[in-house]
């Protein structure tokens, strides 16, 4: 509980990453409040969002163009590269920077230089997170200046009287500290993080400058999920699923910035923070963008501390149920719950204005949830005549739907906003998947159920002479909007006779 974990996380995130050597798929958006609007606890990696090269299509293709990219990982005092002698070639090496515990135990024993373990724990008090940050950094250099080759950062010695530091905020305060001292290239960089169980976790620690990283509290879960009988062992081969799925984690969000190697992702800050304050990303994570500023240390260590407290003061020892992916009524709030929406079907369905307008003000009720909910209409002066106000019409033409594909949407659905938005004069988008050829005939009773817009991505899917005349407007999309920077994905379950008619492509 100490470390932030919720039952969620285990049963969604890390479970099928041991069962089945993937990360899990999920499908709709992310409807919760940005982390630092949340009142839940948050990891501070939900702080940090993937950059992406906004291109059309994916730099690099993970899956299919894996031979070009590589996690292998060099340890110590990487000195001079361009020597010719042994300091290049009795060198340990590693396929991944992620490191089971007994590979970790195994790894130290393979050092062969001198390395120093920097205790990354706080006692509570005014500013002692701060001080804590100072503390490290000077341990690190003095360590490296002594000779150590290898820096291991670790959270192990938290407990009743010792916070743990965000090993993501402990990782990169010492990496930056190093390279402005002129001193990272000269040792390793391991970290052991409690919190770390996910692949953007992963990410963000190597990007901040860890070398490997050990997650020993997800490897003790997966241990005691086979002890419980949930999960099939023995651990070395849900450990070795786990593994693979981190790595290809990694990969795809490497590749999302056509980087190939780690060692070129290693200290790069390939992030943007949210919610994270100007002052201290200057400090700890020079050159990360943080557009709209936020929390700094003092409010970092409010949260660790409250985290902290309820893992080993509240006298609890069953972990909060989570529903950061899934609406709860104890856990994170969501935008879309479930009141608001039958709220909404029943205005919809009867009718009812009435209804519309307990929605309405239930909506506008609710907690900050995106950056724009802080957000106010700031009126240009009084009132004008309503006689002086753009008809109804003439707005109405402005108005146009998302571009969703059919596929993504019902066919029934997908025609019923083309005909609604032809209606009422405004415009409706195809999405990248085609349409159905049999829309661009107008009914008999007048209904145009073709979309004004026609869309055309990289893949081209369903895109025909006769479909790209059918149009008033095209739109090509050059940045994947629903996963960016990866690529579209569609289950082939979802290929069915009409979606790969209209793609012409293959059914399943």
């Amino acid at each position: 509980t100490a470390a932030g974990y919720t039952m969620e996380e285990l049963e969604s995130v890390l479970a099928p990453m041991a069962e089945d050597g993937k990360e899990a798929l999920a499908s709709m958006g992310d409807d919760t409040p940005s982390a630092v609007l949340s009142k839940q606890y948050r990891p501070l990696s939900h702080f940090f969002r993937q950059n992406f090269s906004q291109v059309t299509n994916p730099p690099i293709d993970s899956l299919r163009e894996y031979r070009v990219m590589s996690l292998k990982t060099r340890f110590g005092n990487l000195k001079n590269v361009l020597d010719e002698d042994s300091s290049q070639t009795e060198i340990v090496v590693l396929e991944s920077p992620f490191v089971g515990n007994a590979q970790f135990e195994a790894l130290i024993g393979q050092f062969n230089a001198p390395f120093t373990e920097i205790d990354c724990s706080f006692a509570p008090g005014e500013r002692s997170l701060q001080k804590g940050l100072a503390r490290i950094r000077s341990e690190a250099e003095d360590a490296v200046r002594s000779g150590a080759g290898h820096i291991v950062l670790t959270d192990q010695h938290s407990g009743p009287g010792k916070v743990a530091m965000p090993m993501i905020l402990a990782t990169s305060a010492v990496h930056s500290h190093l390279t402005r001292k002129g001193l990272r290239t000269f040792c390793s960089l391991s970290v052991r993080a409690a919190e770390c169980i996910d692949a953007h976790y992963f990410a963000v620690l190597i990007a901040c400058g860890a070398t490997v990283v050990n997650p020993y509290i997800a490897e003790d879960s997966i241990a005691d999920r086979i002890e419980r009988g949930l999960l099939d062992g023995p651990l070395t081969e849900a450990m070795a699923r786990y593994r693979n799925a981190i790595d290809q984690g990694l990969l795809k969000i490497m590749a999302k910035m056509g980087i190939s190697v780690v060692s070129s992702y290693r200290g790069g800050l390939n992030f943007e923070a949210v919610g994270l304050s100007r002052a201290m990303c200057a400090e700890y994570f020079p050159g990360m963008t943080s557009r709209i500023s936020g929390i700094g240390v003092s409010g970092i260590q409010h949260k660790a501390e409250e985290v902290h407290a309820r893992g080993w003061e509240s006298g609890l020892d069953v972990l909060p149920i989570g529903g950061f992916y899934k609406a709860r009524a104890s856990g994170e709030t969501h935008a879309w719950e479930a009141t608001s929406m039958h709220m909404l079907q029943m205005a919809t369905n009867k009718g009812s204005f009435q209804m519309w307008k307990q929605y309405s003000a239930k909506m506008q009720s609710a907690p900050p949830i995106h950056l724009r909910d802080l957000l106010d209409i700031k009126p240009l002066g009084p009132a004008i005549p309503i006689e002086e106000v753009e008809s109804i019409t003439s707005i109405r033409k402005r108005f146009v739907t998302p571009g969703m594909s059919l596929g993504a949407l019902s066919p029934e659905a997908h025609k019923t906003l083309n005909v609604a938005m032809n209606r009422i004069g405004a415009k409706s988008d195809s999405g990248e998947g085609g349409e159905d050829p049999a829309h661009f005939t107008p009914e008999p009773n007048g209904d145009n159920p073709s979309a004004k817009i026609k869309q055309v991505a990289s893949g081209r899917f369903g895109v025909t002479a006769e479909y790209l005349n059918q149009c008033e407007e095209l739109e090509i999309k050059v940045a994947q909007g629903a996963k960016p920077g990866e690529g579209g994905q569609l289950p082939g379950m979802k290929v069915t006779d009409l979606i790969a008619r209209l793609r012409h492509s293959t059914k399943g």
